[in-house]
């Protein structure tokens, strides 16, 4: 039987929520299509109305801007990342064990299909790796931080930052840790696909696994009692 999920976000990032109506629902799933094909620079509210056959003002109901839309898709992964991490850890007792499952969690989460025909996990993955700092990276951080706008992202690196505590109580930087996995989990990827002499890793046949690899490599000696 299959369960559908509801993500929960944070409301000012919406005018009115997208997830609750069938518009809305093909707004989510065809911008993360036009983003991943086109680009977020390339991307306008007036190429997403005439996809799905609706108007620019019927967008502008639900999103006040386009960098809005971004960040209620961004927020939506690191919401399903948490997910993931929650459900696939609830019985693990070993925090080893647990690091390592976050890991595959980072780097794997586009495979994964939580029952939300709006969004493809993949195509939404492939936009935080090569747009997703976009939505930080502004003028406005932190106004919008302000506003708990990132507090999704916040919640996640603070659930890893304990499990890396839990492996080794002395590390004094388990925050920082845990956000540069997260990060480094996307960028490798993006330096692999388009700027291979930033990294030593190589995508064969899109496989993630050394990217999986790398980071427990990293956690493994960084967290060596």
């Amino acid at each position: 039987m299959s369960v559908e999920i509801k993500i929960s976000l944070n409301k000012g990032l919406y005018l009115k929520e997208p997830q609750d109506s069938k518009l809305g629902r093909k707004m989510i799933k065809h911008s993360i299509m036009l983003i991943e094909k086109f680009g977020f620079e390339a991307f306008t509210f007036k190429k997403l109305a005439k996809e799905i056959n609706s108007t620019e003002a019927s967008i502008y109901r639900y999103f006040e801007n386009k960098h809005l839309l971004l960040l209620f898709l961004v927020n939506w992964y690191w919401e399903w990342v948490s997910y993931l991490i929650t459900m696939n850890t609830m019985n693990v007792i070993d925090p080893k064990l647990k690091l390592k499952i976050i890991i595959h969690s980072f780097v794997a989460a586009h495979k994964e299909n939580p029952n939300v025909e709006y969004v493809n996990e993949s195509k939404l993955h492939n936009i935080v790796i090569s747009e997703g700092m976009k939505a930080y990276h502004t003028k406005d951080v932190d106004s919008e931080n302000s506003k708990g706008f990132f507090k999704s992202y916040k919640n996640l690196t603070t659930s890893v930052s304990k499990v890396i505590s839990e492996v080794n109580p002395d590390f004094k930087y388990p925050y920082a840790l845990a956000t540069n996995l997260f990060e480094m989990s996307n960028n490798s990827i993006y330096f692999a696909q388009h700027l291979p002499k930033l990294t030593d890793i190589s995508l064969k046949e899109n496989k993630v696994v050394e990217v999986e690899d790398m980071l427990l490599y990293f956690t493994n000696k960084l967290l060596k009692k």
